[in-house]
């Protein structure tokens, strides 16, 4: 039993240089990828050219955009549960918190408009004062 967790634990370790640093590399995120590939350049072009090859290859490059996550996450709270209630309840609550985004939203254009007028009239009051001190 022992020989055969030995077995998974040295396959999972190993894998070869290239696996682990691509799962080093995945594990630091999208920046380690794309430093991994200037630092090629700057040191051997080929590397920093078969690093982005492969980036774009193995989609690296685009697989963690906001559109598809955002995607993914309109398909997620569309879809169907199969329980009525918290279906329901899910629309619901959703509906509520759609509303409120619009209600804040204008609440926040009203600040802004308040403040562009009061910094307008300000301004007006400053040109008046200016031109009542020439004359």
């Amino acid at each position: 039993m022992t020989s055969m967790s030995t077995n998974v634990r040295s396959t999972q370790n190993t894998g070869g240089w290239f696996t682990r640093a691509e799962r080093w590399l995945d594990d630091k995120g999208k920046g380690a990828w794309i430093a991994a590939m200037v630092l090629g350049f700057i040191f051997f072009w080929p590397v920093g050219l078969a690093l982005l090859f492969y980036m774009i290859w193995s989609k690296r490059m685009f697989s963690k955009s906001c559109n598809t996550n955002r995607m993914s996450a309109t398909m997620t709270t569309m879809r169907s549960t199969g329980n009525a209630a918290f279906d329901a309840y899910k629309s619901d609550t959703l509906r509520r918190l759609e509303e409120e985004q619009h209600n804040f939203e204008a609440f926040l254009e009203r600040l802004r408009e308040a403040k562009d007028k009061s910094e307008f009239d300000e301004f007006m009051d400053e040109r008046a004062k200016a031109a009542q001190s020439e004359d």
